[in-house]
C-alpha cells in the first residue's frame, strides 16, 4: 500500500510531445514552437537559478557601501567680557557657575543622503554615536589655569547605549583654546591600515582583510606565481620574496601571512579653534568623512525580491503541473489513437498480436516467485494433470483455510 501510495503522490515532471505526434504535419509547427519555449525555459530556469544562489550569497555577505559622514563643528559663549560689559565681574557668583566666563563645544554628525535616491528606498539613517567607535577631545590650554579636564574620552560601552546625535563638552575660559578632536571610525567591514612593505606591492594602504587577501590573489594570478605542477604552492617574486621570507609560501598560508601586515587604521583628526573674545562663526565647520557599513538599502530591496521570488515561484509551479498534466494526458489520447488505428487497419491480425502479448504478460506474472523469473511454458497449461499435482490439493487447502479463518473473525 505505501508504494501505491508514493505513486499517486509522485509528482508528474514530463513536458514533453510525442515524437510520433510531433512528426505529424498537422503538429510540426505548433510542436516546434513548443519544444523551443521548452529549450527557452530550460535557459531561463538556469540562469533564474544561479541568480538565486547569487542573491543568497549576496545576502550571507552582508552588502556593504560607502557613505559621506558630515562631521560639523561649533561652539557657543556665555559669560564673557564683551557680553557682560565692565559690569560683568560683579554679578559672578561662584557658587552656582552663574556669570563665570565659559564656552561650549558642540560635536555633531549625520549621513549624508544618496542622490537620485527613491522615497520608498529611504531608510531611517543612523545616529552619529553609531558610526564611531571612540573620540576623544583634546584642549590645548595652560595646566596651572586649567589642570583638569583637558581630555575628553568618549568610549563605546560594551552594554547597548542610547544612540546620540551629537555631544557637547562645556569649559570655563575666556581664552583662545586650540581643540584636537580625535574620532575612531565603526565601519563594516572592519578595516585596517596595511604595512607599507605589503602595501606598496598590491598598491593598497586601508583595506578589509577579505579585501586585502582578494588584492594579494589577483596579484598571483596576474604575475603567474602560482605553481604550476603543484597548484597549492605560491611562488615568490622578487617583490614577496621579502614578504614570504623565502621562495614560496602554501595557499593556505596566505591569510596567516597577511594578518602579519595589518594594524589598527589611522584615526580621522580635526582641528578645531575657540576664541571666546570674538562672536562665534553663525555656520558650524563641516568635514566630510567616508565610512564603509551595511548597505541597508540594498538588502531591503533584495529581501523584497527574494519574497516576490518566492510568491511567483509557487505561480510558476502551478502552472508546471497543469502543463505537465495536459502533456500526460496527450500522451494518453496518443496511444489510445495508436492502438484504435491498428485495429481499425486489421482487426483480426491486431487481436492475435493483442492476445499474444497479453499471455506473455500473465506468463511473466504466474513464473515470478522461486523459479525466479521462469515461465510456465503453454503445454503446461493445456494438460489438465498439471492441475493434479500433489502441491496443488495443499496448496488449495490451506487458502480455503485461511479463507474460512477471516471469515470467522469477522
Amino acid at each position: 500500500m505505501d508504494g501505491v501510495k508514493a505513486a499517486k503522490r509522485r509528482k508528474i515532471t514530463d513536458k514533453s510531445v510525442p515524437n510520433a505526434l510531433a512528426q505529424l504535419p498537422e503538429f510540426a509547427e505548433d510542436s516546434h514552437m513548443y519544444q523551443s519555449l521548452l529549450e527557452m525555459e530550460k535557459r531561463l530556469d538556469w540562469t533564474m537559478n544561479r541568480k538565486k544562489v547569487e542573491v543568497q550569497d549576496a545576502l550571507a555577505r552582508n552588502p556593504t557601501t560607502t557613505r559621506t559622514l558630515r562631521l560639523f563643528l561649533s561652539h557657543t559663549v556665555s559669560g564673557q567680557l564683551w557680553q557682560t560689559g565692565e559690569a560683568g565681574a560683579e554679578g559672578v557668583n561662584f557658587e552656582t557657575g552663574q556669570g563665570i566666563p565659559a564656552w561650549s563645544l558642540k560635536v555633531e554628525g549625520r549621513l549624508l543622503e544618496l542622490p537620485n535616491q527613491r522615497a520608498r528606498d529611504r531608510v531611517s539613517p543612523r545616529k552619529f554615536s553609531t558610526l564611531i567607535k571612540r573620540m576623544i577631545v583634546e584642549l590645548d590650554r595652560d595646566p596651572t589655569l586649567y589642570p583638569d579636564g583637558n581630555v575628553i574620552e568618549w568610549p563605546r560601552g560594551p552594554t547597548i547605549q542610547q544612540p546620540l546625535d551629537g555631544f557637547t563638552v562645556r569649559r570655563t575660559g575666556d581664552q583662545p583654546t586650540k581643540v584636537r578632536l580625535i574620532v575612531y571610525l565603526e565601519q563594516t567591514p572592519e578595516q585596517y591600515k596595511v604595512a607599507s612593505d605589503l602595501g606598496n606591492v598590491l598598491g593598497i594602504k586601508e583595506e578589509s582583510r577579505i579585501g586585502i587577501i582578494q588584492a594579494m590573489w589577483n596579484y598571483i594570478k596576474i604575475h603567474g606565481l602560482q605553481d604550476k605542477t603543484d597548484r597549492r604552492r605560491i611562488r615568490a617574486d622578487d617583490y614577496l620574496r621579502p614578504i614570504f621570507g623565502g621562495e614560496g609560501i602554501m595557499f593556505h598560508q596566505l591569510p596567516e601571512l597577511v594578518n602579519r601586515y595589518l594594524m589598527p587604521p589611522d584615526p580621522v583628526i580635526i582641528y578645531y579653534t575657540i576664541n571666546p573674545t570674538q562672536i562665534p562663526p553663525e555656520r558650524p565647520s563641516a568635514w566630510d568623512i567616508e565610512v564603509k557599513m551595511e548597505d541597508v538599502g540594498l538588502k531591503n530591496r533584495i529581501m523584497v525580491t527574494v519574497q516576490s521570488s518566492k510568491d511567483s515561484t509557487s505561480d510558476l509551479t502551478k502552472l508546471d503541473d497543469e502543463i505537465a498534466l495536459l502533456s500526460q494526458s496527450l500522451h494518453n489520447s496518443h496511444t489510445k489513437r495508436q492502438f484504435l488505428q491498428s485495429f481499425a487497419r486489421d482487426p483480426a491480425n491486431f487481436i492475435q498480436t493483442w492476445l499474444a502479448s497479453q499471455s506473455r504478460d500473465l506468463e511473466s506474472v504466474l513464473g515470478s516467485g522461486p523459479s525466479e523469473g521462469a515461465t510456465i511454458r503453454a503445454e503446461e497449461l493445456r494438460r489438465s494433470d498439471f492441475f493434479r499435482l500433489p502441491w496443488v490439493e495443499e496448496a488449495v487447502a490451506v487458502h480455503e483455510g485461511l479463507r474460512l479463518a477471516s471469515r470467522g473473525m469477522q
